[in-house]
């Protein structure tokens, strides 16, 4: 009787550890295994880090396998149980759960599309795409050279040097084999690194006087040139790999390293509003009116609005708030208000779109609302009216707590205290 209970625990713990039934199209990864079959190996890989508690992960399962199946011959599907894997899931960054990345060998990139059998697949599909064409030595698509800025010895100090943006220069030579291999790559780097990094490509054969000034001996040579004011010592050697992954991971641990949090605006112009109009995505906050809520409780939100802020900036977004009823058509345009305050909307100004909190108003609410975001997920609806919203313009809250409105005099002469209104 105890054997049998025993067993029947062992049965349920093991279930527990994996989500997906063997044998299946999806292929068990294992820190034994993983190097074998997929970054020693030439296949395309589609690879989900999953732990058996998670229930995103549990919920992605039946959407999984129609991607393995579909794939099937085409691109291998695996997953890797990071609960107990744990080296391979800090080797390759892996912060939450389910995490998706697509591997080509040793270069691997994040699955940051929805979480549907055919948004995988295609995402897939197009990584297998761009293997197929730089075997034939040509470029898919993936990357676009104009993202990568042409720079010479006559533009580079007004481009690079005054600016106050970082940038990564490639220094290469026409004729260099090594900078032919790289150059899909840093275009790839250029069009994901948009609005965050510039990246840039001097002909150093031809533009000798830049290539002189920071000593380029070799080609390619890649130099980083950090934001504000530059001098020739902020200038630092880049140490990274050659694939756009490399190139893309080592550009946002500088900018994890060199951006300082985002401020948090309040919106009370149009001026202020450029916070929004700049950014990839602003995150819009509506905090309750300083009658319902004093200056103690507002500041604990800004202090939490401002390290959410740090957490994510080194997606660049643009951060405001706006109290509630100050700014109506804003609120009008994202939906916002009408369930309560605080609310909050993640736009895209730029696309005119917008996604709604749901959740609490709260550090965990907030930052798993915005995770999802950051992977492509939630639902998204048009900007009311096609457009950015107008801006009232409304004095900056000056830091204190609000005052009701003086009360009146009220003038009881012609008031009849003996009638009985009854």
């Amino acid at each position: 009787m105890l054997h049998t209970y025993c067993l029947g625990i062992l049965l349920l713990v093991a279930g527990s550890l994996a989500l997906y039934d063997q044998p299946s199209d999806v292929v068990e990864l294992t820190d034994k295994n993983f190097d074998s079959l997929v970054t020693n190996n030439d296949d395309v890989w589609l690879v989900e880090f999953f732990a058996p508690w998670c229930g995103h992960c549990r919920n992605l399962v039946p959407e999984y396998q129609k991607t393995a199946k579909a794939l099937k011959g085409i691109v291998k599907v695996g997953a890797v149980n990071a609960d107990e894997h744990k080296s391979l899931g800090s080797k390759f960054g892996v912060s939450g759960y389910p995490t998706i990345k697509i591997f080509k060998g040793r270069d691997h990139s994040q699955y940051q599309g929805q979480r549907t059998a055919n948004a995988m697949v295609e995402a897939a599909l197009q990584a297998a795409k761009e293997m197929a064409f730089a075997r034939l030595g040509k470029k898919s698509g993936s990357g676009d050279k104009s993202d990568v800025i042409t720079l010479t010895d006559s533009n580079f100090k007004e481009l690079v040097l005054d600016s106050e943006d970082m940038w990564l220069v490639e220094f290469y030579a026409p004729w260099c084999g090594h900078c032919k291999n790289l150059e899909p790559h840093w275009a790839k780097a250029a069009t994901e690194l948009k609005g965050k990094m510039k990246l840039g490509a001097l002909d150093a054969t031809v533009h000798t006087s830049m290539a002189s000034r920071y000593q380029v001996q070799g080609y390619p040579t890649i130099k980083f040139f950090p934001a504000g004011k530059k001098s020739s010592g902020s200038v630092e050697d880049y140490n990274g790999g050659r694939t756009s992954t490399d190139i893309v991971n080592w550009a946002l641990d500088k900018l994890t390293e060199n951006v300082p949090p985002p401020e948090i605006i309040q919106v009370v112009d149009e001026e202020t509003m450029k916070a929004c109009a700049e950014k990839p995505l602003c995150v819009v906050s509506i905090l309750p009116h300083i009658l319902d809520c004093n200056a103690a409780c507002r500041n604990d939100y800004l202090t939490m609005l401002t390290k959410l802020g740090d957490k994510y900036k080194n997606k660049m977004w643009g951060w405001i708030w706006a109290e509630a009823g100050a700014q109506t058509s804003l609120e009008e345009a994202l939906e916002l208000g009408g369930f309560g305050y605080p609310a909050m909307a993640v736009v895209n100004a730029k696309k005119l779109k917008f996604s709604t909190l749901r959740g609490s108003f709260s550090e965990t609410g907030i930052n798993e609302f915005l995770r999802d975001l950051s992977f492509g997920r939630g639902r998204t609806a048009p900007v009311k009216g096609a457009q950015m919203p107008k801006v009232s313009k409304t004095e900056p809250w000056d830091g204190k707590d609000g005052e009701l409105p003086p009360e009146e005099d009220i003038d009881l002469s012609d008031i009849d205290l003996e009638k009985d209104e009854l």
